[in-house]
């Protein structure tokens, strides 16, 4: 074998970058999922989807 294999320091670095990535997850989420832009969407298309009365001139 060419080199030596480090399967404890293989585990460890595997255990440590998930647990990163699981801590940082919940702030990642948040930042995508409620950022202004998607609740201007969000109103735009329920206004958009809800029958507005015309006013009176115009039907």
């Amino acid at each position: 074998m060419p080199h030596k294999t480090r399967p404890m320091t293989a585990l460890l670095l595997f255990t440590g970058v998930n647990a990163v990535l699981v801590s940082t997850i919940g702030p990642v989420y948040e930042l995508v999922c409620f950022l202004p832009y998607w609740e201007r969407r969000r109103m735009s298309a329920r206004a958009r989807n809800v029958k507005l009365p015309l006013p009176k001139g115009l039907g």
